[in-house]
């Protein structure tokens, strides 16, 4: 399959690419696209044989369910059973923006988009071109993360191009994403709502709308067969293809392998160590959203260098770090051999 990769401005999306990408999605096609968090690979949720596309094309276990994505609360509610307060008053306060919320599911929605699951995933995302896609596509639209399954997020066009080219027929490259990580997966499907997915938008602004929610290290994870309840959920994933360890005091192990012939990668909040034949420093902000903003980029550029191993030095242990550590500590997690 030909790759096509069509530019579009991300603040103002040219009518003609978005009805050509828009096109697509109702015939059936897969049409990755920008959001606010990371690129998405897009299907039209209501078609079985189109999602299908995506778990083929990403080599996505089918028990991992994908989230809906819509172009205002109307739509929402479309794909939904029920929409209790909480859902309205957690919509007015951050949709469009990066909040996925897990309710019951309408009949409409294939199973394959569930996981086989009795929830579905929905959200409104914030980016130009996104909304403008689904206005003109008129349609829900699942996307996962635009990359195979269990590897790094895309976060340009480049990054999904290197992941799927040739695996899906349309790319449309509105740049860099602004985020870097994906949405907060809040389910509002039980009497306690649970953060399945820590993300952009930290727990206690969510409180601060709705009240105590259950954090997702308290929760109870389904056996390898049944539906997961949302995305992210699996201990590997988000996962650069060199093998990467957290550490407080990575420098040992570091000059250690260096001496042993490896090629490193380091993501460091500190300054640069003076030069070492083999090794490809990046200094990381310590402020967490821009952190946020540059982690997978980062580990892409490392991956594309070839290095052998990537080394990062763990975020503080606090509330604003919660989705970062998130992410690093399933990218740490050593695949199954």
């Amino acid at each position: 399959m030909q790759t096509t990769t069509i530019p579009i401005d991300p603040e103002n999306p040219e009518p003609r690419a978005v009805a050509q990408a828009a096109e697509r999605l109702r015939q059936g096609e897969l049409v990755a696209f920008p959001t606010e968090t990371v690129y998405g690979l897009g299907a039209n949720a209501l078609n079985t044989e189109a999602v299908a596309r995506i778990f083929a094309a990403k080599g996505r276990p089918a028990r991992n369910p994908l989230i809906v994505h819509v172009a205002d609360v109307a739509a929402a509610r479309e794909v939904v059973a029920v929409w209790p307060d909480a859902a309205i008053r957690l919509a007015e306060a951050f949709w469009p923006g990066p909040l996925t919320l897990v309710l019951p599911r309408r009949e409409r929605i294939p199973d394959i988009v569930t996981g086989g699951g009795p929830t579905v995933g929905v959200r409104i995302p914030a980016h130009p071109v996104a909304m403008a896609l689904l206005r003109a596509a008129g349609i829900p639209v699942a996307a996962p993360s635009a990359n195979r399954s269990l590897q790094l997020s895309p976060t340009c066009a480049e990054h999904v191009a290197r992941s799927l080219g040739g695996r899906i027929p349309l790319i449309l490259d509105g740049g860099a994403t602004g985020g870097g990580l994906e949405s907060t997966v809040l389910s509002l499907s039980g009497d306690t709502p649970q953060l399945l997915r820590p993300g952009l938008l930290s727990p206690a602004q969510i409180e601060a709308v709705i009240g105590p929610i259950q954090r997702v290290a308290n929760l109870s994870l389904p056996t390898d067969t049944s539906p997961l309840p949302a995305p992210g959920m699996l201990s590997r994933h988000y996962a650069p293809h060199a093998a990467l360890e957290l550490g407080t005091e990575n420098g040992k192990r570091v000059r250690l392998l260096l001496a042993r012939g490896s090629r490193i990668g380091w993501l460091t909040f500190d300054p640069p160590p003076p030069y070492m034949p083999g090794l490809i420093v990046l200094s990381m902000s310590r402020d967490p959203a821009l952190y946020s903003t540059r982690l997978y980029a980062a580990l892409h550029e490392l991956d594309a260098a070839g290095v052998d191993a990537i080394f990062v030095d763990t975020p503080p242990d606090t509330e604003a770090w919660y989705a970062v550590r998130d992410r690093l500590e399933r990218a740490a997690v050593k695949a199954s051999t």
